[in-house]
């Protein structure tokens, strides 16, 4: 009887745990777009460093 009532109670959890279930071909999911913002920066900051770098190198050169 143990056995009976074991399987019932089995069989009765596995069809609701299977009730949920979806088609796969149903979900359709839509990729998501990523924009990444970019920081504000002057122009000048490019051509700042390397000119500045320029300056170290004259000024050791000249010693």
């Amino acid at each position: 009887m143990k056995k009976i009532a074991f399987a019932a109670a089995f069989a009765v959890s596995a069809t609701s745990a299977m009730a949920g279930n979806y088609a796969k071909d149903d979900v359709v999911m839509e990729p998501v777009v990523v924009v990444e913002e970019t920081a504000a920066s002057s122009s000048s900051a490019g051509i700042l460093i390397p000119l500045a770098l320029l300056a170290v190198v004259a000024a050791a050169a000249a010693n």
